[in-house]
């Protein structure tokens, strides 16, 4: 994936315009292409989405699961800062409806209540080892990632798999989950999840 050499402020990010359909994230004030997902990356991400949503109406929650609509603002060193959109993200129905007439992206003082990275093999390293601590830094307390392709940019095999971390004193405990395990996410306690369901979703 390249990266538009250009350094912009996260003002200029919010009304970044280059005339194309394109969406970027901001990298300590760089602008980074997101990439068109693959078939598999969209079902995993819809499977999700529908999962959360139907488990936040079964409990009554004033709570909403949006798909890749939502960025989260992350400080940086140096005053460059960063805007993260997550596959998905589990939020408030009031701060949702707080974005509705301004841009979406959620502000340091107000974490997600859970995000997830479908992980492609273009963006491994940058999901699982800086958005980890990106995410902590913000203080977001569970995060997914789905690891479900057969084989990474190299070509290697990739160890399928959905990891949870959660957030415990100010650092990610975690947990992994392959095959037939029920994946235990402590912001929906009551939901049975395997592994392979969300890996193989759409399948």
């Amino acid at each position: 994936m390249t990266t538009t050499k250009q350094i912009v402020t996260f003002d200029q990010y919010l009304t970044y315009n280059d005339g194309t359909d394109t969406r970027y994230e901001l990298e300590r004030g760089e602008l980074i292409p997101v990439a068109q997902p693959r078939g598999g990356h969209g079902e995993v991400m819809h499977f999700l989405e529908r999962g959360l949503t139907t488990e936040i109406e079964r409990l009554g929650l004033d709570w909403v699961a949006r798909k890749a609509a939502i960025g989260v603002r992350v400080p940086q060193v140096g005053r460059r800062d960063t805007s993260r959109v997550p596959d998905v993200t589990v939020l408030p129905l009031e701060q949702w409806k707080s974005l509705r007439n301004r841009e979406a992206v959620i502000q340091l003082d107000e974490p997600p209540l859970l995000v997830v990275e479908v992980v492609s093999a273009e963006t491994e390293s940058r999901d699982h080892r800086a958005k980890r601590a990106e995410y902590n830094i913000v203080g977001i307390p569970v995060y997914l990632l789905v690891d479900f392709l057969d084989f990474d940019q190299n070509g290697k095999v990739i160890d399928k798999r959905v990891t949870v971390l959660t957030l415990v004193e100010g650092f990610y405990d975690e947990a992994v989950y392959r095959g037939e395990q029920i994946i235990e996410i402590p912001t929906f306690p009551e939901l049975k999840l395997t592994a392979n369901q969300v890996i193989n979703a759409g399948v």
